[in-house]
């Protein structure tokens, strides 16, 4: 019988693959639940885009992940617009700032 040990030697975790996976993962999780937010103060892209001073198109690419890309301000004026407060945090080693 082939244990867990065997496979692993065979064909080993490739850490930066796995760790890229992960961090889309959660980027999309953390989009969907900005989109939740959204569809429940019942506001389409559309109306939300119209609100930020942004197009119908950022709105949907923040809702399919692509937070990191976007501007502070716009991801602000998003999570306001949904009810929520956007807070931006530094970390130092083991020490977190709040900046915003």
């Amino acid at each position: 019988m082939t244990s867990l040990n065997d496979i692993l030697a065979r064909r080993p975790v490739n850490r930066p693959n796995v760790d890229s996976h992960k961090k889309r993962m959660l980027d999309e999780v953390r989009a969907y639940r900005l989109r939740e937010l959204r569809e429940a103060n019942d506001l389409t892209q559309v109306e939300l885009a119209t609100l930020l001073h942004v197009t119908q198109n950022r709105i949907s690419r923040i809702e399919h992940g692509d937070i990191e890309r976007t501007q502070v301000d716009t991801l602000r004026k998003y999570v306001e617009a949904v009810g929520g407060r956007l807070k931006v945090e530094v970390e130092i080693g083991e020490d977190t700032y709040q900046i915003a």
